[in-house]
């Protein structure tokens, strides 16, 4: 997910925060400082409630991460890799790095996310009460993540992608039915429903009962129909794509221009002559790096003629190389991971073509005109 820092690792798995979760994070810790915990539980310090309300914050999202963890910790032990976690304005997402093969495993690895929610709801329920005779406080934060964990694994037990009641969905139509194309448009069709539901209660709410809820409510229904589409669409892409490599959509002829030439040069005698949008920049027959028209673009006009490909081109170091015999749509994800539109093709050390996403698109808009 873009725009996202490292935090750390745990059990090996990348942590990621997005920005974005600094928004909720504010947002969730003013609700409980200044309105939840002081509604309920009257006759506290006000530095008490500032505690409590960053405590439920952080707990609330370390909440969130175990869910996920759960997830990719099971995807892992059957041979599925995890990129990594982000914790993001919506929760968190485990980025699971390819399908799985049977719909047991999708059963195992949707299942255990809400499971943990529930085990650590009942963890925080027995502790809550518990304390509750020693502060009404105390006892009420304990409870407090204990329905936030209940909610949490009611919310993601509904039927529909991309939650996780969706993914146990799509495990059992694709048991019954063995396909797994007809199981996402099923457990996506679902889930879009779900979504328009979630955004038509939500306008209601704010409209009759609560502005902020509503809009909340609103917004993660269409989050969640966007989701439930794109889920589709990924496995469209893939059947596409499928026994497809690099080798059959690449382009072999590969541009190359010197680091030296001006970026003047590069705009009239190659750029508009010959309608190329990225060009291969070498010493020889030494690899140097990547020049495209968007880097052409973040340049200043006035600047083109005196300053030479090289100095504004990817560098050999940050440039993100696809292989000969690799998937296609593997390239297309990492393309979409990276934020790239092209990538040199490599093959025992030589760059032997380019791979471009409209080369990935052309191939499926052709399939799909004739009818595949």
């Amino acid at each position: 997910m873009r725009m996202s820092f490292r935090l750390g690792k745990l059990f090996g798995i990348p942590i990621r925060i997005n920005y974005t979760w600094f928004l909720i994070f504010i947002l969730v810790t003013l609700s409980l400082a200044i309105g939840e915990f002081p509604r309920r539980y009257p006759g506290s310090a006000v530095g008490a409630y500032w505690v409590a309300g960053i405590l439920g914050s952080l707990l609330l999202f370390g909440s969130v991460l175990a869910h996920e963890l759960a997830h990719s910790l099971v995807a892992r032990s059957r041979g599925v890799p995890v990129r990594d976690i982000t914790l993001f304005l919506f929760g968190g997402v485990s980025s699971i790095e390819q399908e799985v093969r049977r719909p047991e495993e999708e059963l195992w690895m949707a299942g255990v996310g809400p499971g943990t929610s529930l085990a650590l709801a009942l963890v925080f329920a027995v502790i809550g009460l518990a304390l509750r005779r020693v502060s009404g406080l105390v006892g009420g934060f304990f409870v407090y993540l204990a329905t936030v964990n209940g909610g949490l694994a009611a919310f993601n037990l509904l039927p529909g992608l991309p939650l996780d009641g969706g993914r146990i969905l799509r495990a059992i139509v694709w048991q019954v039915t063995g396909n797994y194309r007809r199981a996402t448009a099923v457990a996506a069709m679902v889930g879009r429903g779900v979504a328009f539901l979630l955004i038509g209660g939500g306008i209601l709410i704010a409209f009759s009962l609560d502005w902020f809820s509503g809009l909340w409510l609103a917004f993660v229904g269409w989050f969640m129909e966007n989701a439930a589409t794109q889920s589709y669409r990924s496995v469209l892409i893939q059947e596409a794509l499928r026994g497809v490599t690099v080798a059959n959509l690449m382009t072999p002829d590969c541009t190359r221009v010197p680091r030296g030439m001006s970026v003047a040069e590069l705009v009239d005698h190659y750029v508009f002559p010959h309608g190329r949008r990225c060009f291969i920049v070498a010493d020889g027959e030494m690899l140097e790096g990547l020049i495209t028209v968007h880097n052409v673009r973040d340049l200043p006009r006035e600047r083109w003629p005196f300053t030479p490909v090289g100095e504004i081109m990817i560098p050999l170091a940050r440039l993100v190389l696809a292989h000969l015999q690799e998937d296609a749509f593997e390239v297309m994800k990492r393309m979409d991971e990276r934020n790239v539109n092209q990538m040199p093709v490599e093959q025992d050390g030589r760059i032997v073509g380019m791979i471009a996403r409209e080369n990935l698109i052309r191939y499926m808009r052709t399939r799909a005109e004739l009818g595949m």
